[in-house]
């Protein structure tokens, strides 16, 4: 099993990451959004927890900058009916915010999620409920968003899908990493703008 990766970060883009490595392997990674947004500039030296995926059809790699993130990832696919996008998606959106909402089962914050209707929200906050004291407990629970989460939920706010947003949103970290939540909601508009 992968369980870390360690090496220079080659490039950046989407919600995809590749880590090149000593060993002169390089690796793709799909992330989190707040993941992406924490990761140093390109070039520089990075860790990521990783949690590989193997099917019939290929194998993927998820990257967590924190231990935490992963255990939520993993047990978030131990749900019946919860992919590992589905799982990214949940993370991803719902950001540090993760830990708070599925320890206290709030469902109308899971239906937030693109891919996320009210029967899944109700599995996911019945399944996992009780399962994620340990991590709350670790990590302890903030509700501070950081400034990519801030951007998507104002595009949500404004009416746009929260899929939308949230490509539109890491589309411009990856040209613009350390962006404010501003600079980050101007850029995801101007983007938004010009696909329709």
């Amino acid at each position: 099993m992968i369980a870390a990766v360690f090496g220079r970060l080659a490039s950046k883009s989407g919600d995809r990451v590749v880590v090149a490595t000593a060993g002169g392997v390089s690796y793709e990674i799909a992330v989190p959004i707040g993941v992406l947004e924490r990761l140093p500039p390109t070039g520089a030296e990075v860790e990521l927890n990783t949690v590989p995926i193997v099917r019939e059809d290929g194998w993927a790699l998820y990257g967590f900058d924190d231990v935490g993130e992963r255990t939520v990832f993993q047990r978030l696919l131990a749900v019946n009916g919860v992919g590992p996008r589905l799982a990214l998606a949940i993370v991803s959106t719902l950001g540090n915010r993760v830990i708070r909402v599925l320890k206290e089962g709030d469902i109308a914050a899971l239906c937030t999620v693109p891919g996320v209707g009210k029967k899944t929200a109700e599995r996911i906050a019945l399944e996992l409920k009780d399962k994620l004291r340990d991590v709350a407990h670790a990590n302890g629970v903030t509700v501070i968003s950081l400034p990519a989460e801030q951007a998507v939920n104002a595009l949500v706010n404004l009416g746009y899908p929260s899929g939308d947003a949230d490509r539109a949103v890491r589309t411009v970290l990856a040209e613009r990493a350390g962006a404010e939540a501003a600079e980050l909601i101007r850029g995801a508009l101007q983007l938004l703008a010009r696909r329709k």
